[in-house]
């Protein structure tokens, strides 16, 4: 496909400029998530205020999305977590079997935890009655190192619709330009319901979500349906396709260096953090930790052994204040179905 190359070529460049991660005088623990008004920041901050409850601090970091996350874990110093959107990992797992860049690239990443579906967002004006009828049209979308970006690449190369511009800028940016004119649709990938789209700034006479019902891209992505009066514009039920968010990390060597052994530890403790309170994320995070299925692995991936080793049944997280629940609490059953999981080829 003609984009997804494109796309390729600028992930390795920005692959190839990172360097190896250095001990830090005062050891730093940081998430890469997305802009300020999207689910993936929402989601880092609930799992930063989980870690405050046990006396760790995790710094949450801004970023332009799923290919920078990606980067970030594999090249940015003291950066143990990100968060990426599945076909990001689909489409390095096409290249990687036959191009050894690839293969350099993603080397050392690994998966963490599969986290919750996000939908992909179309928001367009009244009278563009689907994604085919884009072609011709202004849209915007996604900076060229966001998750948005790849998307939306993919889908208008899938389903070859051919759009007269296509403007790089983040859905913030995207959406007071589709409201006074300047663009006729723009993509936003994010988890239902996206904070962007709340309020009453967009007229529900005037634009827009798109159905994408399109069955050649099933096979990248998942069914999904945002319900009516999800979002104050939006009086009828939307089908469209969604996309896993998936947390990653990287399989740190504790016999390497301080740095990586610290950076091991931490992600252990996250990971028994997340694993053993995932029942108070549900209740008093973002809604869609509701939908969280921690053994829903993408397949090809693989989980790094610090993820495995905070798993175990007796595994302590360094708390240095007590946390609200860090011991299974009735969940053995479930980690040991995690753990099968994680044991899969």
């Amino acid at each position: 496909m003609r984009f997804p190359r494109q796309i390729l070529v600028l992930f390795l460049l920005a692959m190839a400029t990172g360097g190896s991660p250095v001990h830090a005088a005062e050891f730093e623990k940081n998430i890469m998530t997305g802009g300020a008004q999207g689910t993936y920041i929402q989601i880092g901050r609930d799992i930063a205020g989980l870690s405050n409850t046990c006396g760790l601090t995790l710094n949450v970091r801004e970023s332009a999305g799923s290919l920078e996350n990606f980067v970030g874990v594999r090249n940015r110093r003291n950066t143990q977590f990100g968060i990426v959107q599945s076909d990001v990992l689909e489409y390095l797992k096409t290249f990687e079997a036959n191009d050894p860049e690839v293969q350099q690239a993603v080397k050392g990443v690994r998966i963490m935890f599969p986290l919750y579906d996000e939908e992909i967002h179309i928001l367009a004006r009244r009278e563009i009655a689907d994604v085919k009828a884009l072609a011709g049209k202004k849209v915007a979308v996604g900076v060229k190192d966001s998750g948005t970006f790849l998307t939306a690449s993919l889908v208008l190369d899938i389903l070859q619709v051919e759009p007269a511009e296509k403007l790089p800028l983040n859905p913030d940016a995207a959406l007071p330009k589709l409201l006074s004119g300047e663009l006729d649709a723009f993509f936003y990938v994010a988890g239902a319901p996206a904070s962007l789209f709340a309020g009453d700034t967009i007229d529900g006479a005037k634009f827009h979500l798109l159905p994408i019902t399109q069955a050649p891209l099933l096979a990248t992505y998942t069914k999904a349906r945002i319900e009516a009066g999800t979002y104050g514009f939006q009086e009828e039920p939307v089908d469209l396709i969604a996309v896993k968010a998936v947390m990653m990390t990287y399989d740190y060597d504790i016999k390497r260096n301080a740095y990586q052994r610290e950076s091991c530890k931490a992600v252990s403790d996250f990971s028994n953090l997340v694993i053993n309170n995932l029942d108070r994320l549900k209740q008093t995070g973002h809604p869609k930790w509701k939908t969280v299925d921690l053994t829903a692995l993408p397949p090809g991936w693989q989980v790094g052994v610090c993820v495995k080793a905070g798993m175990a049944l007796d595994y302590k997280a360094s708390c240095t204040a007590p946390a609200q629940q860090t011991e299974p609490d009735g969940n053995e059953e479930y980690l040991n179905l995690l753990k099968q999981r994680l044991e899969q080829p």
